[in-house]
């Protein structure tokens, strides 16, 4: 594990010193003071952060694709892929340690909207509940780590960090549309296995601060799984 944090250091500091990362989280910032600012703060209304937790699959959609487009795709444009698949480390620390860097800085993107926590508590009375909020960034947390596993596969079937990026987006929007399908409309075959990939039911459950056991492993299931896969797709290259 010494080489996948090596390379989830060398990633996350990486990110400090490209334009990408300053880009992405001030443009989350835009978009989570937006929510804050026009669905959020309203007068007569109980003060609470549900809103902005409710709609997180959505604010993350555009930002966790320009974090993993380059995390793999970069290496393979660069040629400097080569020499870490020739290195002393295994091709599941190098994909971990992607993976890690990357989560790393997605929670250092989260850390600036616990002003929105420290605006509301003191703009509101009474208040606010601190169950639902943990719960809430909980499943920020979650979600990200998913969204990102998911980014990192895409990133390491590409070389162009464009196409890694659209590609992303296009399967998470999918992912987050699938949360419109009527499913009473659905033959009765198809019912448990699509309730079972939607997300936006078990985010709304972490808004509302109930933290079901079923619904983390299940962000951590998947997410180990996209991780595994894509740990396959790298070692398939020294194959060929």
């Amino acid at each position: 594990m010494n080489a996948a944090f090596a390379v989830a250091s060398r990633e996350l500091s990486s990110m400090f010193r490209l334009p990408v990362g300053w880009v992405v989280m001030a443009l989350f910032m835009v978009l989570t003071g937006t929510v804050f600012g026009y669905l959020i703060v309203t007068p007569g209304q109980i003060a609470s952060l549900r809103v902005f937790f409710a709609v997180s699959g959505w604010l993350l959609l555009p930002v966790v694709p320009a974090v993993s487009m380059r995390l793999l795709s970069e290496e393979f444009r660069l040629g400097t892929i080569e020499p870490l698949l020739t290195s002393p480390v295994s091709d599941f620390s190098v994909v971990v340690g992607k993976y890690l860097g990357g989560f790393a800085f997605l929670l250092l993107m989260f850390v600036p909207t616990l002003a929105l926590v420290v605006i509301l508590t003191a703009l509101s009375d009474p208040k606010p509940d601190i169950g639902p909020i943990l719960a809430g960034y909980l499943s920020l947390a979650l979600l990200g780590a998913l969204y990102l596993a998911i980014g990192l596969l895409v990133s390491s079937l590409t070389s162009n960090q464009t196409l890694a990026f659209l590609g992303t987006l296009f399967v998470l929007l999918l992912i987050m549309l699938l949360g419109f399908v009527p499913i009473e409309k659905l033959p009765a075959s198809l019912r448990p296995a699509l309730s079972a990939m939607l997300i936006k039911p078990r985010i709304d459950d972490f808004a509302k601060g109930v933290i079901d056991l079923s619904h983390v492993i299940f962000f951590v299931s998947v997410s180990a799984w996209f991780v595994v896969v894509t740990t396959l797709t790298l070692e398939s290259r020294r194959w060929r």
